[in-house]
């Protein structure tokens, strides 16, 4: 299939792109948010760049949209309509935000949309009507068994972690600071010593690395901290469980369903998972025993090829779906005598 869709999560996108289809992603002179193109990702070749120009006559079998700004986008660039000309699927990727049990979808009730949940809590949480919908679970490209854990310091990967204090769980990273000093990788994380002017190193920004760079460096140290309050579930942290690292987990949204105990330690009591922390840096052969089963369940649970799959079934599903819509439209003729 020709697949048109936005570069919005790189993650997830690194995934999706490796699967069998020609991915055409929309690209803009000023490289803006919808028009990011490949961003000099190393991608496969079939991840091909697209103007807003060329789409108007671009053979496009289906839309994967992933922000709600992507339906004007892609009416006006293919010069079609979506769900009725081209079949299109909604990605939603985030947990919903305000007056969570009675917060509706904003593509509630549609019937030419279906919403793909990237979890099965997104799923639950979002009141989405009639519209249908389903779930694809993530999917990582393997990074290997990289885990040595010979740093005795602790790994979290937080994109602004200042501004986003409370929803990411930064403000608790001193509490294992007191185990051992923790390292903070991702956008903005060399704002961390506002957050902690006091800590004397004890939290501190290790810089927004390069995907290979970052497993490195993550690998190295002991555990990794998932202190997320709210979210559909961190790309990094079932990155982390590839590695082979274990990890130490807040028991909040798919947590639970992501990460076995055995893992490393799952609650949402901070006391436990400190508790946790401190056996894990005593115990070096004890925690190179909870990473192994931390990749195995990643694996096993988050692998690419079942995502990759999942998504081929998905396709399929939403192509025949529209297919079989556009012929029950079609006017019958009539054979006059």
């Amino acid at each position: 299939m020709n697949i048109l869709f936005w570069h919005a999560h790189g993650g997830w996108a690194d995934a999706f792109v490796r699967g069998e289809h020609t991915y055409l992603l929309p690209t803009t002179p000023d490289r803006g948010p919808f028009g990011l193109g490949r961003a000099g990702r190393d991608w496969p070749t079939n991840a091909v760049e697209v103007s807003p120009d060329a789409l108007a006559t671009a053979d496009v079998d289906v839309v994967v949209l992933q922000r709600l700004e992507e339906l004007e986008f892609a009416e006006q660039w293919l010069g079609r309509k979506l769900g009725r000309d081209v079949p299109a699927v909604f990605v939603e990727h985030n947990t919903p935000k305000g007056d969570v049990p009675h917060s509706v979808h904003p593509l509630s009730d549609r019937s030419d949309v279906a919403i793909v949940h990237v979890t099965h809590f997104n799923s639950l949480m979002w009141d989405t009507g009639h519209t249908p919908t389903t779930v694809v679970e993530h999917g990582i490209p393997d990074p290997g068994l990289l885990y040595t854990g010979d740093v005795e310091r602790f790994g979290a990967v937080i994109n602004e972690p200042v501004r986003r204090a409370r929803v990411s769980g930064s403000d608790l990273l001193p509490r294992f600071a007191r185990v051992a000093p923790v390292d903070v990788f991702g956008i903005g994380a060399e704002r961390i010593p506002e957050l902690y002017p006091d800590s004397d190193g004890g939290v501190s920004g290790a810089g927004d690395l390069p995907t290979q760079s970052l497993h490195e460096s993550l690998a190295k140290r002991r555990a990794y901290l998932h202190t997320t309050r709210w979210t559909s579930l961190g790309l990094s942290l079932l990155e982390a469980m590839h590695l082979g690292m274990p990890v130490l987990t807040l028991g909040t949204t798919e947590a639970f369903r992501a990460v076995p105990p055995e893992a490393g330690a799952i609650s949402s009591d901070v006391d436990d998972l400190v508790r946790a922390a401190r056996q894990l840096l005593d115990d070096p052969d004890e925690a190179r025993r909870r990473g192994a089963r931390a990749r195995e369940y990643a694996l096993e649970h988050y692998g690419l090829p079942a995502f990759l799959d999942r998504w081929n079934q998905v396709l399929d599903d939403t192509v025949s779906t529209a297919r079989r819509r556009s012929s029950s439209r079609a006017p019958i003729e009539r054979t006059v005598r």
